[in-house]
């Protein structure tokens, strides 16, 4: 398995790569949110505790709670 965007530390650009299996019906709601497969974004800011993470995102700000941020594979850009 690869990286997750829980992974990734502030300031660093990634890409969606995939998603983790039994993750369908959270999967649904990521999509709807513009995170497809080979999209960018960097990651802005990470609570002290690491929970929510902020990604920066086809022009928004999107915070993801880090158990949310698991289910997204990505790779570095």
């Amino acid at each position: 398995m690869g990286k997750t965007l829980a992974d990734l530390g502030v300031g660093m650009r990634g890409r969606v790569t995939g998603f983790d299996k039994g993750t369908q019906n959270y999967r649904k709601k990521l999509l709807a949110m513009g995170l497809i497969k080979g999209t960018e974004f960097t990651v802005n800011r990470v609570a002290p505790m690491g929970d929510p993470i902020e990604i920066g995102v086809r022009g928004y700000h999107l915070s993801l709670r880090k158990d949310e941020a698991v289910t997204l594979t990505v790779e570095g850009v």
